[in-house]
């Protein structure tokens, strides 16, 4: 359970702290960073299901919820990245 919460605690920290900071470059690396958390606590829930801590049916909503947060950070990001390279 500390992993887990570690881990979810780490994405929305990491994308706060890029939001705070100046450059383009700094937030999307921190945006990385986030996206390597949830891909982490994807791990976790897989592990929690496969060890029987979960049931099936709340790995499926958990996932389905991680799997949404790393799609909306690959947009955030592709959007970070394009506007970039605008300027």
């Amino acid at each position: 359970m500390s992993q887990i919460r570690r881990s979810a605690v780490s994405v929305a920290a990491n994308i706060a702290e890029g939001c705070g900071k100046r450059g383009n470059v700094e937030f999307q690396r921190l945006l990385n960073i986030a996206s390597g958390s949830a891909s982490e606590l994807e791990y976790h829930f897989l592990l929690a299901r496969d060890l029987s801590f979960l049931v099936p049916e709340d790995y499926t909503r958990l996932n389905d919820g991680v799997i949404e947060v790393k799609k909306m950070l690959a947009s955030l990001m592709r959007k970070i990245e394009a506007e970039r390279f605008a300027s």
